[in-house]
């Protein structure tokens, strides 16, 4: 299977189909079942001590699994998470952003199987760790 969809293409999708996120994340590389993403973290991603909260470092795991999947398959603007797990392992470095590798373990007709780890971006421990399911819709 062979990338259908660039960072460029894929960014753009975002941006149309959510709004609500644009300027959050950027995708810095594409590649065969694996993306690689950022968390452009601002203040609004912040909890209280001036650490990235949990829901943001969710966030920047469910979009990289949903990117890394549209990279495959094209625009599927219905593809949704079923299942989340996310280990939370060390405090991010406040106010950097966060790095998600991202691959896909499982792609198939219905269902994608992913897993990602999270860095502080410069970082080689990882601060979170998280395996995503989504269901993909019949075209």
């Amino acid at each position: 299977m062979s990338v259908k969809m660039t960072a460029t293409e894929l960014m753009e999708f975002l941006d149309r189909e959510f709004p609500q996120v644009t300027g959050d994340f950027a995708i810095e590389e594409v590649g065969d079942m694996r993306i690689r993403t950022r968390l452009l973290v601002a203040d609004r991603h912040l909890r209280p001590g001036g650490t990235v909260s949990g829901p943001s470092i969710f966030a920047l795991a469910d979009v990289s699994v949903y990117l890394a999947i549209l990279a495959m398959i094209g625009p599927q603007g219905l593809a949704v998470t079923t299942n989340c797990s996310v280990d939370f392992m060390r405090k991010p470095v406040a106010g950097v952003d966060l790095i998600a590798e991202c691959r896909l373990l499982k792609l198939g007709r219905v269902l994608a199987v992913g897993e990602v780890l999270i860095f502080s971006d410069g970082m080689t421990a990882p601060v979170a760790r998280a395996s995503l399911t989504y269901s993909i819709p019949p075209k």
